[in-house]
């Protein structure tokens, strides 16, 4: 173990992050942890992401929401977008904070402007239902729009769209409906 410790103290955090994801991305979590944890350490911005999903699924860790929500936390101060969305997700809901629409329209905000489409749909549905911002349509729709057009990740937000509309989340029947879709 404190070979491991000194091997990966030495291992700069972009090689430490490269080989966290290669094992996160082949489901083999725990060991994945042990290379993106030094990396979170020493400031690197993915690793920080990476480790606040682990925290947040329980891959390789004990689900601990708090974690997640300081790791995102660290991550999105340095802008990577996918912590901001992860961090709107989590005052959205609650998840490890104490629920703040108002914080949730910013962090989505902030992604969706590095253009992030979930952060996109999810700034739409902020618009849609009034939620730390005032209602518009308009501007929801034009969100909306933009994510599900979205090459890489628009077929997906779809996808989610209609399973949640389909178990009846009422927010997604409603959105839809709105959308024709």
């Amino acid at each position: 173990m404190l070979l491991l410790s000194i091997v990966a103290r030495a291992q700069s955090a972009d090689a430490l992050y490269e080989d966290g994801k290669k094992l996160y991305d082949q489901k083999k979590y725990a060991e994945a942890v042990k290379k993106l944890l030094p990396a979170a350490q020493k400031g690197h911005k993915k690793a920080q992401y990476r480790m606040g999903r682990c925290y947040d699924k329980g891959h390789g860790v004990a689900e601990d929401n708090v974690k997640a929500f300081q790791w995102y936390s660290k991550s999105a101060a340095q802008n990577y977008h996918k912590a901001q969305y992860q961090l709107g997700r989590c005052y959205k809901k609650g998840k490890g904070v104490n629920k703040d629409k108002v914080k949730a329209f910013q962090y989505f905000s902030k992604s969706a402007k590095q253009g992030n489409a979930k952060a996109q749909f999810a700034l739409g549905e902020c618009y849609f239902e009034g939620k730390g911002v005032a209602q518009d349509k308009a501007k929801a729709k034009t969100l909306f729009l933009k994510a599900l057009n979205d090459e890489k990740d628009g077929a997906e937000i779809l996808k989610d769209l209609r399973a949640d509309a389909a178990d009846g989340d009422e927010d997604a029947i409603a959105i839809k409906k709105f959308l024709g879709k």
